[in-house]
């Protein structure tokens, strides 16, 4: 695939924010997305991150529509709102479908704290790679464990978690999304489908341990 060169400044991109969840380890009894957190909603800050951004000319938020305007009811220019699937993996690929520009960011809508510099980053990389994505050096130990035992400790310099947004070229999520529904195979993300279906190298673009998802009650404390 050949690659299309763009600035990091001027680039254009869409973002897919999924929020549709149902949050269940909240216990909210609605989506987590719509807890107010400082008198906004956890998907609005995240919304406004990008409204914020020059560079991001779509907003397309997966999500349930009257949970959407029960909660926020938030609309401009960028904004369009799509119906959420049974599945993470389902709910991207619905928004993938409305999304106009050739380069997208797929971001969780309970990732609030995302940063500009964060946004800079993967732009830059995304001007000579088709895919990039936030990490963060793994700070614990990790071990397999099969039937309760260890069994193997990692090496931990080699490990990173994986942050949203993820980026990628429009084009080449869309045709490894495809594949991935013909093979009957769900993800873990958006970029181990490209791993998977595709030759591309994903670049990894240092994210920001702030740049937490939130989960738990324990994540709004």
């Amino acid at each position: 695939m050949m690659i299309k060169k763009l600035e990091g400044k001027s680039m254009k991109y869409s973002v897919i924010i999924v929020a549709a969840g149902s949050g269940s380890r909240m216990n909210l009894g609605y989506n987590k997305v719509y807890y107010p957190l400082n008198g906004v909603t956890i998907l609005e800050q995240t919304m406004k991150k990008f409204e914020s951004d020059i560079r991001c000319t779509q907003i397309v938020v997966v999500t349930e529509g009257n949970d959407y305007k029960q909660h926020t009811n938030h609309y401009n220019g960028k904004i369009v709102v799509v119906r959420g699937g049974d599945t993470r993996q389902e709910s991207v690929f619905n928004g993938l479908c409305a999304v106009k520009e050739d380069v997208v960011f797929v971001h969780d809508g309970a990732r609030p704290f995302v940063t500009a510099s964060s946004l800079d980053r993967l732009c830059e990389s995304l001007t000579c790679n088709d895919a990039a994505i936030l990490m963060v050096p793994c700070k614990d130990t990790i071990k397999i464990v099969e039937n309760g035992f260890v069994k193997e400790t990692l090496e931990r310099s080699k490990l990173m978690h994986a942050q949203t947004p993820q980026a990628f070229k429009t084009k080449l999520l869309l045709e490894c999304y495809q594949k991935a529904f013909t093979d009957n195979y769900l993800g873990t993300d958006d970029a181990s489908l490209v791993e998977r279906y595709s030759n591309a190298n994903i670049a990894v673009v240092e994210g920001d341990y702030k740049n937490i998802k939130i989960t738990t009650k324990e994540d709004i404390k």
